[in-house]
């Protein structure tokens, strides 16, 4: 998954404005208690820290 598909789904589940904030502060067991982009700084690829939010926040396999 390229960078601009994962963010291109984040603003489509979250909104633009919340998708930025959810990906700064919120903190995930599944991302190893890192947030979205301490996770894309310790080299995290798009598609796994995908998976890690849907897996966190329900998100409906119809729109994984």
């Amino acid at each position: 998954m390229k960078l601009t598909v994962f963010w291109q789904r984040m603003h489509a589940h979250f909104g633009e404005a919340y998708a930025d904030s959810f990906a700064r502060d919120h903190v995930m067991s599944e991302l190893g208690g890192r947030t979205v982009m301490q996770a894309f700084e310790a080299g995290w690829e798009a598609k796994d820290v995908w998976r890690a939010v849907c897996a966190a926040v329900d998100i409906p396999a119809d729109r994984r």
